[in-house]
């Protein structure tokens, strides 16, 4: 009886393993604004860090303002951060590419190994072509050794076709797609994954913590999956 009764708790282990997301299980992490460090954190070899919000004026969108975060990071040795800036808008002044770059040059002074640049804006399938000039343009006026990481909405992901792709490629180094909006798994995700599993260029996949998650085998067959990174949520 003993035997059956741990075998059972066994096997209800991991089927919520297998449906939840549990963080002490991935290495890449977002860490946001008013969200504390955890103890995942200390076996991190990735970190996405939000650095600001770039924002346009509801009463005029050419004014354009930029919203600082510095979002703190413990000392983290072994891992690999991403500076993210949440925009809102692409119509960017060149006081928002000043700070941002004056940013990254703090970070890299500070002995921190800073990977690049990740731009989180939810491009709309309609205006996918602008973002993409955006991207262009702002790699152009990176550093040669910044690398440049977007998120990507998951129906988006279904919606881009291959000419975008192949522009994409050339100017990102990876995309990562959310499978969740706010702070829940999007509904039938997985309707969305096969689609996702035939991107032709780098790209991971966003998860909530605590949310819903049952990876496809598919997935890791992919020559461009490049692994999850985790959004970290406060208890």
């Amino acid at each position: 009886m003993t035997r059956i009764f741990c075998a059972g708790l066994l096997l209800c282990a991991r089927i919520a393993l297998a449906g939840t997301v549990d963080a002490a299980h991935y290495d890449a992490f977002w860490l946001w604004a008013g969200v504390k460090p955890q103890p995942v954190l200390r076996d991190a070899r990735t970190v996405y860090v939000l650095q600001g919000q770039i924002e346009a004026s509801p009463q005029d969108d050419t004014q354009v303002r930029f919203i600082a975060q510095d979002v703190s990071l413990p000392p983290l040795p072994g891992a690999q951060v991403w500076l993210v800036y949440r925009a809102h808008t692409l119509r960017w002044t060149p006081r928002v590419e000043r700070v941002m770059l004056a940013q990254l040059a703090r970070w890299r002074a500070s002995g921190r190994t800073i990977s690049g640049i990740q731009i989180d804006f939810d491009a709309r399938t309609y205006h996918l072509q602008d973002y993409l000039s955006f991207l262009q343009e702002l790699r152009e006026r990176l550093p040669a050794d910044c690398r440049l990481s977007i998120t990507g909405l998951l129906d988006w992901s279904s919606r881009i076709d291959a000419d975008q792709v192949n522009q994409l490629k050339r100017i990102v180094d990876e995309v990562v797609v959310q499978t969740y909006q706010g702070r829940h798994t999007i509904v039938a995700y997985d309707a969305y994954l096969p689609r996702v599993g035939r991107l032709q260029l780098p790209f991971r996949i966003g998860l909530i913590q605590g949310g819903e998650w049952d990876a496809p085998k598919y997935l890791a067959g992919s020559p461009w999956f490049r692994g999850y990174v985790v959004f970290l949520r406060n208890e």
